[in-house]
């Protein structure tokens, strides 16, 4: 399916995204983009440094970082302990949190790949 618009599933949608030039983060954003009222040009400008886990794959993964953002968003509740829930969960989820880990940069064994990381994150958003 190459027609963004025929995606209903907001985790296949950041999926689509990621594969059509958006780094992680960007895609979490992209796809809630008309929840978040946020053009295409702010959120490449926002997520520009989250590419690789932030720092070249030092940091927290994109994907989770952009669903505690849009979560942040359209949630007038959320706070750090929801935060950190989200955390928590995606840990369990996908088996780490920092990208580097994610991958297997040290290990040689990935985690989880980038497309089901984005999965989990949207997924834990959408709880």
């Amino acid at each position: 399916m190459e027609n963004i618009n025929e995606i209903t599933d907001m985790g296949e949608r950041a999926v689509y995204f990621k594969h059509h030039g958006s780094n992680c983060l960007q895609s979490v954003l992209r796809a809630y983009g008309d929840k978040i009222s946020l053009t295409d040009d702010q959120i490449k400008a926002l997520g520009a440094g989250f590419g690789a886990g932030m720092g070249g794959m030092e940091g927290t993964c994109g994907a989770l970082v952009g669903a505690v953002m849009v979560k942040g968003m359209i949630d007038p509740s959320m706070n750090p302990m929801k935060a950190k829930v989200m955390v928590e969960e995606f840990k369990k989820e996908s088996g780490a949190v920092r990208c580097r880990d994610l991958k297997g940069i040290d290990t040689g064994v990935m985690l989880c790949p980038c497309d089901q990381c984005i999965r989990n994150a949207v997924s834990i958003l959408e709880k």
